[in-house]
């Protein structure tokens, strides 16, 4: 019998909650067959640092890496150094270039995928920077990527979404980079929910009118682009966009709301993976990717139809705390001992729905060791003022 907890509920009381059973995954070896599927990874931060955590955090490297050569041995790609990580929300650049290399280096060893986050957040946007600046900041970023052997997911600027006058310097800035790049990239359209600095981007805060500078850019350049992740949370666009993509160009779903769908696809194509959620859903995924490569449709639904809730509360407004999410799955799975972000960034969710977090996370099966996760939420609880029973074993 599971444990049995103390829960704070939404009206500002409490139930009991029993916890059930770990979930059961059955993952194959090998890599998946019918889709590409990148896990956007999170990192670890060193709790022990101390000095001011925001301008001085550390990573914790041995837990980080271990991380991401979990996801490798689950069959999924990594795309390192992107929002999941905290990129420009707690992650700078100087953390993020140690961060590529040595996950680059742990993707060769490992002979696992990657693919690395370029953009120009070491560019602070201002009324003197300017879209050359902007392009030397895209230059050194996709070089350091590019040196380290690692594919680039081109990144949306926050200083050019600042300093652009008009879609036709995206355009402009978007063909000068693709045209240096030696191998295609993966472009990355971060809607404003994710990153509010990010609004208008392409020009334009019309949808319609900024997917088709988008399209432009990749038409004009479509030898130098792999594909597009696109995060708008807005499936019937995503779809739309797909299908006006040019031959061999991949669209790369970022929609952490509709994701089953779009991954299944219809009678005119699919989309292929760049997920935040896979890190915290990391084994069902793998094991529905195999079902689809199976043609088991049944399974496949079965299997994410079940994460969707959780996913949905991850990555409720305001969705760029989604990662405190993303993290507190990791905690809860012992993929790591506390539940400290950069930057302060566990204090971005209440104790309320870190709850209903645990509770549907339990749901999907998703918590490895329903004891050791039942004993770290009954801690986190406790110092939210929510008593517990008291137990230990020794793992926390």
């Amino acid at each position: 019998m599971g444990k049995l907890l103390t829960l704070p509920d939404k009206k500002g009381g409490t139930y009991e909650y029993r916890v059930g059973d770990s979930g059961s995954f059955s993952i194959p070896e090998g890599q998946f067959k019918s889709r590409i599927a990148f896990s956007a990874a999170h990192v670890v931060c060193d709790p022990l640092v101390n000095s001011d955590p925001i301008l001085h955090a550390k990573i914790d490297w041995e837990n980080t890496l271990a991380y991401r050569r979990h996801l490798w041995s689950l069959g999924l790609s990594v795309a390192e150094a992107m929002d999941t990580a905290q990129r420009g929300m707690g992650l700078n650049w100087e953390m993020a270039k140690e961060l590529i290399c040595r996950s680059a280096a742990e993707a060769n060893a490992a002979g696992g995928k990657i693919a690395c986050g370029a953009g120009t957040d070491h560019l602070l946007p201002g009324p003197s920077v300017t879209l050359a600046d902007v392009q030397a900041a895209y230059e050194e970023q996709c070089e350091f990527v590019e040196k380290n052997n690692s594919q680039i997911i081109l990144m949306a600027s926050r200083a050019l979404a600042d300093c652009a006058q008009g879609p036709e310097e995206y355009e402009r800035v978007y063909g000068n980079i693709l045209s240096q790049v030696s191998k295609p990239v993966i472009l990355h359209w971060l809607g404003d929910m994710f990153d509010p600095a990010l609004q208008g981007y392409w020009g334009y805060k019309n949808l319609d009118d900024a997917m088709e500078v988008c399209l432009n850019v990749i038409w004009d350049n479509k030898e130098k682009v792999d594909g597009i992740k696109i995060s708008l949370l807005d499936a019937s666009r995503e779809i739309e966009m797909r299908r006006h993509l040019p031959p061999g160009v991949k669209m790369y779903t970022g929609d952490d709301f509709n994701y089953p769908e779009l991954i299944k696809g219809d009678e005119f194509g699919y989309s292929h993976a760049l997920l935040g959620i896979f890190d915290a859903i990391a084994p069902a995924a793998a094991a529905a990717l195999h079902a689809l490569d199976d043609g088991d449709y049944v399974s496949y639904n079965a299997l994410l139809a079940k994460t969707v809730p959780l996913s949905r509360h991850i990555f409720q407004a305001p969705t760029y705390s989604y990662k405190t999410g993303v993290v507190f799955m990791a905690y809860l799975n012992g993929h790591q001992s506390h539940f400290r972000m950069i930057g302060g960034a566990e204090s971005a969710r209440s104790i309320v729905h870190l709850s209903e977090l645990f509770v549907l996370a339990d749901q999907a099966g998703l918590l490895s060791e329903p004891d050791l996760a039942a004993e770290r939420m009954k801690l986190v609880l406790n110092l939210a003022g929510i008593r517990q029973e008291e137990f230990y074993s020794g793992k926390l």
